[in-house]
């Protein structure tokens, strides 16, 4: 089993790039991850950074099957570098994480961002958005494709860096590796821009990760042309 990834990000039409993106793997366990810094609280590049290189850091010591470890990991180191540095309120951040070893892949996430499970060129699932459109659906008021442009897109439920009662992660059920299958994780300045049917499309054409991930970013660059587009960060990994 060979796994390839790629990975790229861009400020879009901003100033600054508050996501994160960071990959690593070592004797057939790998570690992706992709956060979205939250960028009206001002310090969102540092949040993005932290969990990214938190979730990394100990990923290389618990190994693929202790997400839980990681988030918590994360959360804590977030909350203190808040503490540390007197910006309670301004460093709060998105955070999706893939782990892959030999047999099985693990996922979760917090907030918007997203991590899409591709096999056969189809998507198979997606993670459900920690938002308040991603509600909405769920109780029946839009449908899932009016997420992507809903006035409300931006106003998310659960994120990293604030004060937690219980977990606020989602972890997704585990899925046995096998060849062919394909995954994305992307920030919602990339997903807001690219339909489902364009990523499958995308895919199906593509000669090898790089290329499926180049295509993707060239219709997210024409889709938000003119839109004063977000960060958008993505990273694409194959299983073959």
């Amino acid at each position: 089993m060979e796994i390839t990834y790629a990975v790229s990000t861009s400020s879009g039409d901003r100033e600054q790039n508050e996501d994160f993106a960071a990959a690593g793997g070592t004797e057939g366990r790998y570690c992706f991850t992709v956060a979205d810094g939250l960028g009206g609280h001002e310090r969102g590049d540092v949040a993005s950074k932290l969990v990214c290189e938190s979730v990394q850091r100990d990923f290389k010591e618990h190994g693929a099957q202790t997400l839980a470890i990681l988030f918590d990991k994360a959360q804590e180191r977030l909350l203190q570098k808040q503490q540390e540095e007197n910006a309670v309120d301004a460093m709060k951040t998105t955070l999706n994480v893939l782990t892959i070893d030999e047999k099985n892949i693990y996922s979760g996430h917090v907030g918007d961002t997203r991590t899409y499970y591709f096999k056969k060129h189809k998507i198979v699932s997606r993670t459900k958005d920690h938002s308040v459109p991603q509600m909405m659906v769920s109780m029946g008021e839009i449908k899932e494709k009016d997420i992507r442009h809903h006035v409300d897109r931006n106003r998310l439920l659960r994120v990293m860096g604030t004060e937690w009662t219980k977990p606020q992660y989602a972890l997704e059920k585990e899925i046995k590796a096998a060849k062919g299958q394909a995954f994305l994780l992307c920030t919602d300045g990339f997903w807001e821009y690219i339909e489902d049917g364009d990523m499958e499309k995308c895919l199906k054409k593509a000669v090898s990760v790089q290329a499926w991930l180049d295509a993707m970013n060239e219709i997210v660059r024409q889709n938000g042309k003119g839109s004063n587009m977000d960060n958008y960060t993505a990273l694409a990994v194959w299983i073959g």
